[in-house]
C-alpha cells in the first residue's frame, strides 16, 4: 500500500509540475496540439499508478517526452506562421452583415444552435444585433456587434472617469502580501493607517483588502464586514 501511494504522489507531482509549466490556460482555451497532449498525459499518468508491475521510470519517461514536444510545437507556432496555422488552424468568420456562411459552419461540424449557444457566451441573444461573429482556433466564438446595438461610452456622453486602476491583493485571509506592498508602493505604515481607516484592530481580522493604481481600496473582514475608500496622497500625510 505505501508503494502504491509514493508512486501516485510522485506521479501526481510531475504532472502537477508539467502543466505549471504549460502555463495558465484554461481547457477550453487550449490550442488542438495542446489538448491532444493533455488527454495523452492524463491517460499516462494512470498507468504507473494503477499498474505496479510498471516501473514508474517507464511512466515518467513518456510525461517528459510529451513535456519536450509541446514545447517545441510552442516554439515553432511562434516563429513560423504557415505551422501555425498548420497546427492551429485560423480564426474564421462565420456571421458578416450579409448573414450567417452556413457552408462555415458545415466545414467547421457546427449547427445553428451551435452558433447561438456560443453567441448567448458572448451576451448576444438576438442574431440582428450581430455584425461579425468569428470562431476563434481554440473554438470559442467572439462577437463584433453591430455599431447600433452597443452601449453609449463615456466619451460619447462626454463623462470624464479616471482611468481603471488594476486591482491587487495587499492582505489575504490574515497574511500581507509584500510583493504587492512593493508594486502599490505602500509600506508598513501606509498599511497600518488602511486598516485604521477601515476601523480594524488587528491584520488577522481581514478575510481581504485590495488596492488599485488609482489608491481605491476594499476590505471585507472576516465577520462579513465591507468598507471601501480612497487612500491617496492627502491620506498618507
Amino acid at each position: 500500500m505505501a508503494i502504491t501511494i509514493t508512486r501516485c504522489l510522485i506521479i501526481y507531482i510531475i504532472v502537477f509540475l508539467i502543466f505549471r509549466i504549460m502555463g495558465k490556460r484554461q481547457l477550453g482555451q487550449l490550442q488542438p496540439f495542446e489538448f491532444v497532449i493533455t488527454l495523452i498525459i492524463a491517460d499516462l499518468a494512470t498507468l504507473p499508478m494503477s499498474d505496479r508491475n510498471i516501473p514508474i521510470i517507464n511512466g515518467i519517461v513518456p510525461l517528459i517526452t510529451l513535456l519536450i514536444v509541446q514545447f517545441f510545437f510552442s516554439a515553432i507556432t511562434r516563429k513560423d506562421n504557415k505551422i501555425r496555422r498548420i497546427l492551429n488552424g485560423k480564426p474564421v468568420i462565420i456571421m458578416s452583415p450579409e448573414g450567417i456562411n452556413y457552408d462555415m459552419l458545415v466545414e467547421l461540424n457546427m449547427n445553428i444552435s451551435d452558433l447561438q449557444e456560443g453567441l448567448r457566451c458572448a451576451g448576444i441573444f438576438n442574431l440582428e444585433e450581430v455584425a461579425y461573429a468569428i470562431v476563434e482556433t481554440n473554438g470559442t466564438i467572439t462577437v463584433l456587434p453591430k455599431s447600433s446595438e452597443e452601449p453609449p461610452s463615456r466619451s460619447d456622453m462626454n463623462i470624464h472617469k479616471e482611468p481603471n486602476g488594476l486591482s491587487r491583493i495587499l492582505i489575504c485571509d490574515g497574511d500581507i502580501i509584500k510583493e504587492n506592498m512593493l508594486t502599490l508602493n505602500i509600506d508598513n505604515f501606509a498599511l497600518k493607517k488602511i486598516i485604521n481607516m477601515a476601523n480594524c484592530n488587528d491584520i488577522k481580522e481581514i478575510m481581504v483588502c485590495t488596492m488599485d493604481d488609482n489608491g481605491n481600496i476594499f476590505i471585507q473582514t472576516k465577520d462579513n464586514k465591507t468598507d471601501s475608500f480612497t487612500f491617496g496622497d492627502n491620506n498618507e500625510n
